[in-house]
């Protein structure tokens, strides 16, 4: 007896992504995540958020596992983190600190320092026949020829 073979066939092992050309594969049917029942949300909107969970479902995680929170030492565990609602651990700097507007350092409070373009200037002169030739093609873009003109300009 013949099998029916219309419709939608699910496919048994489906790629992740999909390639180019040739190397395309099905990518629909693949691990989805599961509904979640999310809690306090008001009433009537945990059944409508499993709804639409239920109807357009997520891709599959590739992470197979997730390390556990209790897998830490506790010592390891907080280290670093400071939580959003602790006190400043820098009462008497203002918020605008290290920006060039308000209160406070500018940008100089980052100790950003100017490059040195002495050495750009003579190592660009030295390029000088290179990008002369190159601005000279007849298939070099009108953007390039300005963009070499700049930087020769600069030099």
């Amino acid at each position: 007896m013949a099998e029916n073979r219309g419709g939608y066939q699910r496919p048994k092992n489906p790629a992740p992504t999909s390639g180019p050309g040739a190397l395309s594969k099905r990518t629909d049917g693949g691990p989805t995540q599961a509904a979640k029942y999310m809690p306090g949300l008001e009433y009537g909107q945990g059944q409508v958020n499993m709804i639409n969970q239920q109807s357009a479902p997520l891709a599959g995680n590739p992470m197979t596992s997730a390390p556990k929170y209790q897998d830490f030492r506790a010592g390891e565990r907080n280290a670093g983190i400071v939580p959003l609602d602790a006190p400043s651990q820098r009462p008497n700097e203002p918020i605008t600190q290290g920006v060039n507007i308000g209160k406070g350092l500018g940008s100089e409070a980052l100790s950003m320092t100017k490059p040195d373009d002495t050495n750009f200037r003579t190592n660009i002169s030295s390029y000088r026949p290179v990008l002369n030739y190159i601005s000279d093609q007849p298939n070099t873009s009108p953007e390039t020829r300005q963009a070499i003109r700049q930087l020769l300009d600069q030099s």
